[in-house]
């Protein structure tokens, strides 16, 4: 019986240019903040889903939104002040 191998060395999923770069790590952990605040009008939101929303349930949904462009903001400007080539 013959065996069908193939001829390449590395299967691409496992390539080393497909793991995120110091650069990208970074740009995440900075954008973490909203994305942990847009998790949070999500959970708030999904909670609302098979049911009529409480008051309580609108105030969570109202300060979740709010946090959510509080931190928007805060990235925007976190981001503008740091401008490519080093001019702030």
């Amino acid at each position: 019986m013959d065996h069908i191998v193939t001829v390449q060395d590395a299967v691409t999923a496992f390539a080393d240019f497909m793991e995120p770069t110091g650069a990208e790590l970074d740009a995440i952990e900075q954008e973490m903040p909203a994305i942990l605040a847009e998790v949070d009008l999500l959970d708030a939101q999904i909670v609302t889903l098979d049911r009529t929303p409480s008051e309580l349930d609108e105030r969570r949904i109202r300060r979740a939104r709010r946090r959510v462009l509080a931190e928007r903001a805060a990235l925007a400007n976190r981001t503008a002040t740091v401008l490519p080539g080093g001019a702030a």
